[in-house]
């Protein structure tokens, strides 16, 4: 039945509130509502506190994830206001919690640069929450009110929640301590990431000279201090990539006046490393990450290009006449840091969620002073340029050869490249040529190949074997990589290209599934493959085509009854169900699966299960890829493994694992 035009009127059309727009819409402002969306709460809190230490308001910060997994950020600021705001007639409360787009960071006699937006952030924060509490310290009071679910009524959804106002017993007394727990109706999980947390506080306490950073959790008593006396210079330090630096850090700080009254301010410290084959650009505005970089990271590269080009061509470095480095070539084994300070009226985040900035004055900003403090120190510093040019030279012709491999590749036939797609997967293709219904499984070993192959569906599914264990690719050079069968293998075969020349419209399968053995070795090739895949392919990764096979780790079986486990706590439900009588098998491999099984468990549409590889947090990725794979961290990851492993295991625990496999 066709539906009337005029049925549509004004009536049909909602009106919400602020915060019942931020709960209808998390997304919008938070980004997602997954465990990146929960912690960017905690951001916002923090970013606050922050802005006030950096207006010179107390110099600690403390963060308490507590029991019940709220969690709370006191300041030593200034308290947030709690009068009346005869305006709009509410409370400085109402004005910064319940109300967006409200506060006093719109005017700089409050904050001259700010990375939390007062009053979006915290308004943001109440209405995700299923309650919120302030206690606001000034004027000699505790000024204490609380929220449900982003509203200034009680449970019993009576009258507005009036301020409460308690003398202090320290009339000095000052600043700000939010408590909040976000609503478990909007968030799939609540709990906090200690290591998350803690990540972030030793980032702003790096970009905060001189403020200490608390962190404590209840559920835990876990405990730790962040404080650099010596800011950026220290904090780098600490974080350094790399054993074999070239030469000194490169230290930067300077101003680029916008106009006669506004400035921004940049910092960038930089070191080369000999064992690094990558670079490394961690990015900061107003003391928040910008993970996916923007204006200021781009008038970086663009200064490090002009500037070693410059030094190249009058030092005459330069080989041919028409050569050129790249930036690649300019930033292979470059770890730094990049930090702007923007004013209020000038800064631009691309979304709420403040990953990217947009600011086009950062740019310029950044490219001015880096070039005129960056090319004289190259020439005051001859013995570290030298060595540094090295590295440079040595990457430019790394990626000239490369360039030549990948020629020589572009130039085979169309026979030899069908060769070469088979040469060491002894690829069985899919029939279908409507690629984005294909599956491509990168199978481990000859043997689960086999029954793979047996068991496919022939239409939509290729197979494509691996012979022992791809390369590790994190940390080596692109000839290298490109020089290695096996991975050669796995490029031509999804035929999309790879690094700058991969094409997401090329690829020949709309998914990459990734199938090994539940056992250690299988584990590592999976590492080892979305290492790959995230260095060379990561728009692959990116657009949600990357996925891990799971293949079951029991399979229960009586007369007329069979059932596949993928956990122990499926393997107990399924034992409860059968009672007595069955016979129990322990998958360590899909070889111990014949071909039917293994169809039915791990490839038919209609019953495998399925892990998509997804990134929540581009630069979190990047530094874990790089601690976990690179070779050249082997220090880092000890340390890290040291920090955040418990090892204290009994030997029963191992006995019982035993006594059960052989039950």
């Amino acid at each position: 039945m066709e539906k009337k035009l005029n049925s549509y009127t004004a009536d049909n059309l909602t009106s919400l509130s602020e915060m019942e727009a931020v709960r209808k819409r998390p997304g919008m402002y938070i980004g997602a509502t997954d465990i990146t969306g929960l912690h960017h709460l905690v951001w916002e809190i923090v970013d606050n506190a922050v802005d006030e230490a950096k207006e010179g308001y107390g110099k600690r910060i403390e963060v308490t994830i507590h029991l019940d997994n709220s969690i709370s950020v006191e300041d030593q600021g200034r308290g947030v206001p709690c009068d009346i705001n005869h305006k709009e007639n509410i409370s400085g409360f109402d004005m910064v919690y319940l109300k967006l787009h409200s506060g006093g960071k719109f005017d700089e006699s409050n904050y001259r640069s700010a990375g939390g937006l007062h009053g979006v952030g915290g308004a943001v924060v109440n209405a995700l929450s299923d309650w919120m509490e302030i206690h606001s310290y000034r004027d000699g009071y505790d000024n204490y009110i609380k929220y449900y679910n982003g509203k200034n009524i009680d449970k019993g959804e009576k009258l507005a929640t009036k301020i409460k106002k308690t003398p202090l017993d320290k009339l000095s007394k000052r600043g700000t301590l939010v408590t909040f727990h976000p609503d478990p109706s909007i968030f799939a999980d609540t709990n906090f990431d200690y290591s998350k947390i803690s990540t972030s506080l030793d980032d702003r306490a790096g970009l905060n000279k001189g403020v200490l950073f608390i962190l404590k959790d209840e559920r835990t008593s876990r405990h730790e201090e962040f404080i650099y006396k010596d800011g950026l210079k220290e904090y780098f330090v600490k974080h350094s990539y790399g054993k074999s630096p070239l030469g000194e850090p490169i230290y930067i700080k300077g101003e680029y006046k916008v106009d006669d009254n506004e400035s921004i301010h940049v910092e960038f410290i930089g070191q080369y490393y000999q064992d690094l084959q990558m670079e490394n650009i961690s990015s900061f505005t107003n003391g928040v990450r910008t993970s996916e970089g923007g204006s200021h990271v781009s008038g970086l590269k663009k200064a490090l290009t002009n500037v070693f080009n410059k030094y190249a061509n009058l030092h005459k470095l330069l080989k041919g006449k028409d050569q050129t480095l790249e930036g690649s070539d300019i930033r292979t084994g470059l770890s730094c840091i990049l930090a702007v300070d923007v004013p209020e009226k000038l800064i631009i985040f691309e979304g709420q969620t403040k990953t990217k900035l947009g600011t086009k004055e950062a740019l310029n900003a950044v490219d001015e002073v880096i070039e005129n403090n960056l090319y004289y120190y190259l020439e005051e510093h001859s013995k570290d340029t030298s060595a540094i040019f090295e590295k440079i030279l040595s990457s430019l012709q790394e990626r000239l050869e490369a360039n030549k491999a990948k020629e020589n590749v572009r130039k085979l036939s169309k026979q030899d490249k069908v060769k070469l797609s088979n040469l060491s997967g002894k690829l069985t293709p899919a029939s279908s040529k409507n690629y984005a219904l294909n599956e491509l499984f990168i199978v481990e070993g000859d043997s689960a190949g086999g029954s793979a192959k047996k068991c496919r569906d022939w239409q939509h599914q290729a197979i494509l074997p691996l012979r022992g264990k791809p390369k590790n690719v994190v940390g080596e050079s692109l000839a290298d990589v490109y020089d290695n069968k096996e991975l050669n293998t796995i490029i031509y075969t999804i035929g999309a290209g790879c690094d700058k020349e991969f094409k997401l419209k090329d690829m020949h399968y709309g998914k990459i599934i990734i199938m090994t053995d539940a056992d250690d070795d299988g584990c590592h090739i999976q590492n080892l493959l979305i290492s790959f895949f995230y260095e060379h392919m990561r728009p692959l990764v990116e657009n949600g085509h990357l996925y891990i096979a799971c293949p079951p780790l029991y399979r229960l079986a009586t007369k007329n009854e069979e059932i596949y486990c993928w956990s122990d706590e499926e393997l107990a439900q399924a034992r409860q169900k059968i009672g007595k009588g069955y016979i129990l098998s322990r998958y360590k491999g899909l070889g111990e699966m014949n071909a039917d099984q293994l169809g039915q468990t791990t490839m038919s549409v209609n019953s495998r299960r399925l892990i998509q590889v997804v990134i929540d947090d581009i630069e979190e990725c990047g530094d874990k890829v790089k601690l976990f794979m690179d070779k050249n961290f082997a220090d880092k990851r000890r340390e890290w493994i040291d920090n955040n492993i418990d090892f204290s295991f009994k030997q029963d625990y191992f006995e019982e694992i035993k006594s059960n496999e052989s039950k």
